[in-house]
This record gives C-alpha cells, structure tokens and sequence, in this order.
C-alpha cells in the first residue's frame, strides 16, 4: 500500500495565490451573504485550505446599502457600542446604521464569523 499518498499537504506562504471577488450584494439576505463572504476571506472553499494560515481570497462589497433583513429585523436589530464611561452606552438600529454607514451591517457581521485569534 502506497503510504505517500495519504499525506496532508500543506501549502507555504510562498504557494498561495489570493484571488480577488466582487460581490454584488444587492437584494441580498444580510446573514446569508456575510457566511459566503466569510468562507471566501478564510480560504474555507478552497481545497488547499490549511487552518494557521490566512489563505483566504480578497472580496469587494458593491450595493452594500442595498442588502435586507427579513422579518421585522430593520427596527428590532440593534447595533451597540460602549464608550467604556458611565451612560456611554449608545444603540442604533439596523435602519439607522444603514442611513449612516451602510458598510458597516456587512463589514460588523463578516468581523463576528470570522477567527477572532487572528
């Protein structure tokens, strides 16, 4: 039995080829487009796929301020921040975010399904 032929191979630095996506989120569910962008950032879809390192590919959001939530989550989403002083806890909906930065939805969802060791 050939045992050369069961051996993991994981790639270097050297060997990665980082690809550039555009996508296009427009009409898109918010939740379903940030785990695709996800997977895409981490290198999860490729099968070269090796785990300590960033293999992942670079990806463009266009028409992000054009994405949605189902239900009713525009006015019962919250997005919190705390400035870290007494009554310096601030909340805005998912309808403000999107009139104020509207990247911030994609960019805030994708941060928290990635790795947060890296």
């Amino acid at each position: 039995m050939d045992t050369l032929s069961y051996k993991t191979k994981s790639l270097k630095a050297s060997e990665l080829d980082p690809k550039w996506f555009v996508v296009d989120a427009e009409g898109e569910v918010v939740g379903r487009l940030c785990t695709k962008i996800a997977t895409v950032l981490r290198g999860k879809h490729k099968p070269s796929f090796t785990p300590h390192m960033d293999c992942g590919d670079y990806v463009i959001v266009v028409n992000a301020d054009k994405v949605r939530f189902t239900g009713a989550k525009w006015d019962q989403k919250e997005y919190q921040r705390y400035s870290g002083y007494p009554g310096g806890q601030r909340s805005l909906t998912a309808r403000e975010v999107l009139a104020k930065k509207p990247k911030d939805i994609i960019e805030k969802a994708v941060k928290g399904m990635l790795p947060k060791t890296r």
